[in-house]
């Protein structure tokens, strides 16, 4: 490589670092950038022309403690440009599709929601409902599909993230799927594609209890279990797309049965459906026909003092625990966050679980990990999805920078 190409491909690292660190700094002066990030203040100065240039940050008037301006020749603080670009993001769930709109700084714009026609569809149905589904999130904020520079799918699944290639989804009905190339294709839009856990995990990172934390682990029960892993501040996804199945890790030799069609994944004993199965082998009638409804259903009776009710979620309880203990005695996590709709129902992290947990993992004089509880619904999944269409539409533009700057 040429001495100009080595400069030039430095330059384009460098305009990565400051564009992340105003991001992170949210108002920041360029001293601060340069001192924050270890480059030059002299490069930081060019650097933040160009993106000055570019739209992607702004020049803001700096202020003090209390909110004033200060007197005098006036100082200014970089942050990024809002209205640079705007994103969406949907999460595919099993019953809705949810939509989260983002701007360039990762401020909300709108949200909406769409019940799935079918709980899983062929390739053809979901590319046009996905379609139908964005036009429509579009209108009801009074923007189009023109108006976004990218969009994220998240959807449960095994899911090869650099080919944007789907294994294998519970909300397919096939397998095998170049999902992200169709989808760019039918839309028009750079897409982004990952399992929806990785995407909660994203979520957490920017929004949640994951913010500032560098390892820390998010474990979803709802339809399904799946894990979302963050090693030094990166989603780890392994080799082949398959690296965080949680749900799928064994707990028992030739166990129940679980959706992916092998026996004794750890899925099989706590999903909804796997609470549901165990349930209706013992019980002699079910009256209501929503799943959710019956797994609020089964919980109460087991509040109630039903012991059949009480058993199936002690036994979902202690699979939990092990399952836990696997995760921690493998990647000794600073935190773990238990999320989703399920956390309404403390069967999964009553004391009882988390005990059986720490007292299953390694012992030595350290404690063991923290495990919170963050219950939210689909929108946190969403906004997940739409910030990964961030980190990727960021990319592009930094991309095109690159480019222009030759």
């Amino acid at each position: 490589m040429t001495k100009s190409g080595h400069l030039e491909d430095t330059r384009k690292s460098s305009r990565g670092i400051v564009l992340a660190s105003i991001r992170e700094l949210a108002r920041v002066a360029r001293i601060d950038i340069a001192e924050h990030t270890g480059i030059s203040q002299a490069s930081v100065t060019g650097i933040s022309a160009e993106l000055l240039e570019a739209g992607l940050i702004e020049e803001v008037a700096r202020q003090d403690k209390n909110g004033d301006q200060k007197r005098g020749r006036p100082r200014v603080d970089l942050k990024i440009r809002g209205a640079a670009r705007l994103v969406a993001g949907v999460k595919l769930g099993d019953k809705n599709a949810t939509v989260a709109i983002l701007d360039f700084e990762g401020n909300m714009v709108g949200e909406f929601m769409h019940e799935l026609p079918k709980a899983k569809m062929s390739s053809d149905e979901v590319i046009e409902f996905l379609h139908h589904v964005l036009n429509e999130a579009a209108k009801d904020n009074a923007i189009t599909l023109n108006d976004l520079s990218g969009v994220g799918f998240g959807l449960a699944g095994v899911i090869d993230v650099p080919r944007g290639f789907v294994h294998w989804s519970p909300s397919l009905t096939e397998r095998n799927l170049p999902l992200r190339e169709l989808l760019e294709t039918h839309l028009g839009l750079p897409v982004f594609l990952d399992n929806d856990v990785n995407l909660v995990a994203l979520a957490e990172q920017w929004f949640g209890l994951g913010k500032g934390v560098s390892d820390f682990i998010v474990i979803t029960i709802e339809n399904g279990v799946g894990m979302g892993i963050v090693i030094n501040g990166e989603i780890y996804r392994g080799t082949r797309g398959c690296g965080a199945e949680f749900g799928h890790t064994k707990v028992q030799l030739d166990g129940a049965l679980c959706r992916c069609g092998q026996r004794g994944c750890l899925e099989a004993y706590v999903a909804d459906y796997a609470l549901l199965r165990e349930a209706n082998y013992t019980q002699d009638s079910q009256t209501l026909i929503n799943p959710e409804q019956q797994v609020q259903s089964l919980f109460m009776q087991a509040k109630g003092g039903d012991q059949t009710a009480q058993l199936i979620f002690k036994r979902a309880g202690k699979m939990f625990a092990m399952g836990l203990a696997n995760v921690v005695n493998i990647f000794d996590p600073a935190l773990i966050i238990l999320s989703g709709e399920r956390m309404q129902f403390d069967y999964l992290y009553a004391g009882e679980v988390i005990e059986n947990m720490k007292n299953s993992v390694v012992q030595i004089d350290v404690s063991p990990p923290r495990v919170l509880i963050h219950k939210w619904g689909d929108l946190m999944w969403a906004k997940g999805a739409a910030v990964y269409a961030m980190e990727g539409v960021t990319r592009i533009a930094l991309g095109e920078l690159a480019k222009n700057a030759r």
